[in-house]
């Protein structure tokens, strides 16, 4: 198969924004491609916040610099600098617009909100027009970018350039949709495909920004096969789910892939010593680091339960309020938690480490080194998330061997296995319903297997061999590509 040329449009891409898993993937599955041999196009905001010493810009071709892009009474220009992606060969493509993006936040309540992100769509086109390039599909992420495909079918359905051109919009997390007041459509130069908006919102006096893009979109995608099922319902789709229910035939979910160059036991520089399925004691002295670290008694015998979290509403830490002081009560046990969030969660975790001195250590804030030494030192792993698009973390604590204790929802359905001891199948402990007695019940299946050292070994390396990475899960993206573009599957 011929290489496939992908215009990748995203507000965020680590190193240079993010603010959640939207800027890995922007930066993780386009560099996947790049390595396949595939023509991936990056553009993204240049935002005021990102380092212009550090990653070192290169101007723009002259094509590409002060491009004009009118939007109602008003005409913005941008250029195009790029970097590139560290530890790789691929540029980013910056839209330099300081009337739009020279903010103190990647993300603003500014009254022109709206045209920062219709500037995202539109300057994905006008670039790929002055490149006289003609992308097999345009990959839209989330709400910034769901303009485009209405783009395409309006403003610019006069370019042949763009005849074959086809749009995939994933979805990261529904509950971001882009909402904003409907006398907003003439700015957008959109008045005269005002019809195409959806109607009844109109009339409500509102645009939706992400509801636009599913209307259009010609494939849409989400980041785990059971999170493309749960938006379908009423409890999970944020009022989208009639739009998606009457779509599904185009909806798809695909797990994220992890950095296993950053996230990976075998060659992590925050950790102690490096270990891997088949040299397991190197854990054991990466427990005994981060318990001292992390002013907790030494674990002996006892497990360690590890938590690295946003702490909100989300993640589901509300269980825990009864089931973790139970639990730490009647069994010998420590527990490592790393997060900031909402003060009743940060005031609860405070009081637990309060409660269980030297056993509980509650760090409140982030701490890059630390994340990855709770992920290699912990026994158990802990998300009882009310919802979970995908995650990361659960794939993070499988290949460090830290088993997972889940919810089945999401990509944490998608990722984890119930273990089975009989079988010796499985890779960690999946609980259903969203109650304190679930999670009670998959703490004490974990806690009453961990004695048995064979079975507990076996848990563990069923995790560690798994092959969440890039390499695997990309894959699922060249063939939806393919399949789009007419190409077939690779």
């Amino acid at each position: 198969m011929e290489p496939l040329k992908i215009a990748f449009v995203s507000s965020e891409v680590h190193p240079f924004s993010k603010t959640g898993g939207l800027a890995d993937v922007s930066a993780a599955l386009p560099a996947f491609l790049a390595r396949a041999g595939h023509d991936v196009r990056v553009v993204t905001p240049l935002y005021a916040k990102i380092d212009r010493k550090k990653y070192e810009l290169r101007p723009p071709p002259p094509e590409l610099q002060n491009v004009p892009v009118r939007f109602g009474g008003r005409t913005y220009t941008f250029s195009l600098p790029t970097s590139l992606l560290p530890g790789t060969d691929l540029p980013i493509h910056f839209i330099d617009c300081p009337a739009l993006y020279d903010r103190e936040g990647f993300y603003t309540k500014d009254p022109d909100e709206h045209l920062r992100f219709a500037m995202l769509a539109r300057a994905a086109i006008e670039s790929a027009q002055r490149w006289k390039w003609a992308p097999d599909v345009f990959h839209c992420h989330d709400w910034h970018a769901s303009l485009l495909p209405l783009y395409l079918k309006t403003l610019y359905a006069w370019d042949r350039l763009f005849e074959k051109s086809r749009t995939i919009l994933t979805i990261h997390n529904i509950g971001y949709q882009g909402m904003f007041p409907a006398a907003i459509v003439p700015d957008l130069g959109l008045a005269e495909s005002a019809h195409l908006f959806h109607q009844e919102d109109l009339a409500a006096g509102r645009v939706n920004y992400l509801k636009t893009g599913l209307l259009y979109a010609n494939i849409l995608s989400t980041v785990s096969k059971t999170y493309a099922h749960e938006i379908q319902t009423e409890e999970f789709g944020a009022n989208l789910h009639d739009l998606l229910r009457a779509r599904r035939d185009a909806l798809v979910g695909i797990v994220n892939g992890v950095d296993y160059g950053e996230w990976n036991p075998a060659v992590d520089p925050h950790i102690p010593v490096k270990f891997g399925p088949k040299t397991l004691a190197g854990k054991a002295r990466a427990t005994k680091a981060l318990t001292d670290k992390m002013g907790l008694a030494p674990a002996g015998q006892a497990p360690v339960l590890g938590i690295v979290s946003r702490l909100t509403a989300q993640k589901g830490f509300e269980l825990c309020f009864d089931v973790l002081p139970a639990l730490l009560s009647r069994r010998d046990a420590r527990l490592a938690v790393l997060g900031t969030g909402e003060p009743r969660l940060e005031e609860f975790f405070t009081r637990l480490q309060s409660q269980f001195g030297g056993r509980v250590c509650f760090y409140m804030g982030f701490s890059n080194e630390l994340a990855h030494l709770i992920e290699a030192g912990s026994d158990m792993f802990l998300m009882p998330s009310r919802y979970e698009p995908c995650g990361l973390n659960q794939m993070y604590s499988l290949k460090y061997g830290t088993v997972p204790v889940v919810r089945k929802t999401g990509g944490l359905a998608d990722t984890v296995m119930p273990f089975n001891p009989a079988t010796g199948e499985g890779t960690g402990f999946v609980f259903e319903h969203f109650t304190q007695a679930g999670l009670r019940w998959a703490l004490d299946t974990a806690f009453e297997i961990w004695p048995d050292r064979k079975a507990w070994k076996k848990l563990v390396t069923n995790g560690m061999n798994e092959d969440w990475s890039w390499d695997a899960q990309g894959k699922h993206y060249v063939d939806l590509y393919a399949h789009l573009s007419g190409r077939g599957a690779q």
